[in-house]
């Protein structure tokens, strides 16, 4: 288990980089506004699954590196928060993947298996969240101590605020929907999630 003091440091930091906009988020805001706010529950499911693969996958991988090799850790964390900057760059100019798409057609409903798939297979091909959970995990982790409990407990609040953050996109998605309407609204929400995206990045380089 970890402390109340790790915990109050790592949630608000994981609730800020959740609730910046990106591929999954984006997904359930766009699936809000064409399929409903209980046929993206499956997406939900999916992508909470992905999410929590991830997480374990990066957490005990990099935990493990950390451990033999400080200093191509040290490398590493740079490289992530780069990267993490240069999406946090594209957004702000409304390119890349990560960026909030100019407009939403609504489609046709889709299956719920297909909803899951979709789900899941974002999160698993979202680079955001293997930069981030490779190079912010880790120092929320304590060599001293058996790693499958601190990462279990890191795991459960990731996904009780990632479910949080996509019940937002996802029911807010008429509210937003009248705002994508407008290449402005658009071009701001890109550069404030790309602003956010941008200092994440240097913390976790810096910090």
């Amino acid at each position: 288990m970890l402390s109340v003091a790790t915990l109050s440091v790592f949630a608000p930091m994981f609730l800020l980089v959740s609730l910046t906009p990106g591929m999954c988020m984006t997904l359930a805001m766009v699936l809000g506004m064409t399929q409903g706010v209980k046929r993206t529950l499956w997406m939900m499911i999916g992508e909470l699954l992905g999410v929590g693969l991830v997480a374990v996958a990066a957490g005990a991988g990099v935990a493990a590196l950390m451990l033999k090799s400080p200093e191509v850790f040290m490398l590493f964390k740079w490289v992530g928060g780069a990267y993490l900057v240069y999406l946090g760059v594209m957004m702000w100019r409304s390119r890349g993947r990560m960026a909030i798409p100019g407009g939403v057609d609504r489609g046709a409903p889709a299956s719920r298996g297909q909803l899951f798939v979709q789900g899941f297979m974002t999160a698993i091909a979202n680079p955001k969240g293997w930069a981030f959970f490779m190079v912010l995990l880790p120092p929320f982790l304590d060599d001293a101590r058996a790693l499958a409990p601190q990462l279990a407990s890191l795991v459960a609040v990731i996904l009780v605020i990632e479910f949080t953050s996509l019940m937002i996109y996802t029911t807010g998605g008429k509210t937003l929907r009248r705002l994508l309407s407008r290449g402005a609204g658009v071009r701001l929400m890109n550069r404030i999630s790309g602003t956010l995206m941008v200092g994440v990045g240097l913390w976790l380089a810096l910090g």
